[in-house]
C-alpha cells in the first residue's frame, strides 16, 4: 500500500484547523502529521515532522502565511516543501504574493471539502492548483499591481510561439482551450508547456503566470 500523504495545517483559527483536520484524517490516503497557528510555528513544526504538504493560511500573527511559505517553498530552499494557501476573497491580493512566495496552488476557504482534498493530492503529486477561471479572477482583478521587473523585456530564449503560450497560460486559459485557440492538439500544448517551463525554469505553470506579469507579457 502506498503511505498515505503527510499534511501540517497552518491556521490562526482553531474552528478551522479542526473542521480541516477532521476533514483530511476521515480519508484514507491523506494524514495530518500536525496543527498550528502561525507561520513560525509551521516553519518550525516542518522541519521536525517532514510533512508532503502544508495547508497554509495568509494572515496570521508571529508570521503570516506569505513569508512563512517563502521560508518552506521559496526560491534557494534546500529541500522546499509544497504548500497549499487557503484565503478568502478579500484576501486575494495577498494571493499573488502566496505564489511568487513559492506555493503551489491556493484555495478559498469557503471551498467545499472535496474541493479541499482535491487540491492536497494535486499539489502533492507536483502538480499546481490554479484553475484557469480563478486565475483571470485573481491575476486580472490585481494586474495593475503586479510591476514588470527593471528588465522586463521577455525572455530571447523562447520561440515566438512559446511566448504565445505563455500569454495565453497567463490569462488563465487551459489546455484544451490554449489548443483550441492556436488550432493545435493539446498534445503540442503539453510539449510547448512543457518547453517554456524548463528554458525559464519554472516548476510549474503557477509559476509561469507569475513570470508573465513580471516580465510585462500580459496587461
Amino acid at each position: 500500500m502506498t503511505a498515505p500523504v503527510r499534511v501540517l495545517v497552518c491556521d490562526d483559527q482553531a474552528l478551522i484547523r479542526t473542521g480541516f483536520t477532521t476533514i483530511i484524517d476521515a480519508q484514507p490516503d491523506l494524514e495530518v502529521v500536525g496543527e498550528c497557528a502561525d507561520g513560525r510555528a509551521a516553519v518550525g513544526l516542518t522541519a521536525r515532522v517532514r510533512p508532503d504538504v502544508v495547508v497554509m493560511d495568509v494572515r496570521m500573527p508571529v508570521l503570516d502565511g506569505i513569508e512563512a511559505t517563502r521560508l518552506l517553498a521559496g526560491a534557494g530552499v534546500a529541500e522546499p516543501v509544497k504548500v497549499l494557501v487557503v484565503t478568502t476573497f478579500n484576501l486575494d491580493e495577498y494571493v499573488y504574493e502566496a505564489l511568487r512566495a513559492g506555493a503551489s496552488g491556493f484555495l478559498l476557504k469557503d471551498a467545499p471539502p472535496a474541493q479541499l482534498l482535491h487540491g492536497i493530492r494535486t499539489v502533492a503529486t507536483g502538480a499546481a492548483l490554479l484553475a484557469p477561471e480563478v486565475t483571470r479572477q485573481l491575476v486580472g482583478r490585481y494586474a495593475a499591481r503586479i510591476r514588470p521587473t527593471d528588465d522586463a523585456t521577455g525572455d530571447p530564449a523562447l520561440t515566438p510561439r512559446e511566448l504565445e503560450v505563455l500569454r495565453l497560460i497567463a490569462n488563465g486559459l487551459s489546455n484544451s482551450e490554449i489548443a483550441a485557440t492556436l488550432v493545435i492538439s493539446q498534445e503540442t500544448v503539453k510539449t510547448y508547456v512543457s518547453r517554456i517551463l524548463t528554458k525559464l525554469g519554472l516548476r510549474d505553470r503557477v509559476q509561469a503566470v507569475v513570470y508573465a506579469f513580471r516580465q510585462g507579457l500580459v496587461t
